[in-house]
């Protein structure tokens, strides 16, 4: 076994252990924290795959901001969790299948050939001048462009589905209104009394 192979799986199963950390552990920081871990593994293969830019901006985008982003709402809103826990022994056996349904996906798509020489084999050798980012960009803009739009309409979606949910109103919760805030006037907030002094004294 080859130094890369080796590293492979070394990474691999950390990636893996920190996976099923981040579904069983009990508190949703640690849970933050192996996700992270499980990031930066999966940036790692992809450097040994030669896959340099997927690797830093998975490590930009999602190590720097989404999961720091997580950990800081998971950190303020502080969970109770116990609710949360009770009923996980009951999602097990659709955990369960879930899981050997993509371990056998996976098994099927590695042993059709598709990957040899790639994956587990010597990855091909690429010149000094072969950029990464440059041969994405070709495929995905060519071969790959009305996925990609697809991809970016789906997101679009998301996204005003997400704004229109925490824009709804909802009963019993206070709001704030910055015009009423701005047209503020000190004679309605402020009134001022005028006292006759206590003589029994």
């Amino acid at each position: 076994m080859g130094l890369e192979k080796f590293l492979f799986y070394l990474f691999a199963a950390v990636l893996v252990f920190a996976a099923v950390r981040v579904i069983t552990v009990r508190n949703p920081v640690h849970a933050t924290l192996f996700l992270v871990l499980a990031f930066f593994n999966s940036a790692i293969l992809w450097m040994l795959l030669e896959a340099e830019f997927l690797a830093i901006v998975l490590v930009l985008v999602y190590v720097g901001a989404v999961m720091v982003l997580f950990l800081f709402v998971v950190m303020m809103l502080d969970v109770n969790v116990a609710p949360l826990r009770e009923g996980f022994i009951n999602y097990l056996p659709v955990g369960t299948a879930v899981a050997v349904v993509i371990a056998i996906e996976m098994a099927l798509v590695i042993g059709s050939g598709v990957f040899e020489g790639t994956a587990f084999g010597s990855p091909p050798r690429h010149g000094a001048d072969y950029s990464n980012t440059e041969a994405l960009g070709s495929v995905l803009y060519t071969d790959f462009v009305y996925p990609f739009e697809i991809a970016a309409v789906i997101l679009l979606v998301a996204m005003i589905a997400a704004i229109t949910l925490t824009m709804r109103r909802r009963e019993g919760v206070k709001y704030q209104d910055p015009s009423r805030q701005v047209r503020v006037n000190r004679r309605d907030r402020v009134r001022l009394v005028k006292m006759d002094p206590d003589k029994r004294a």
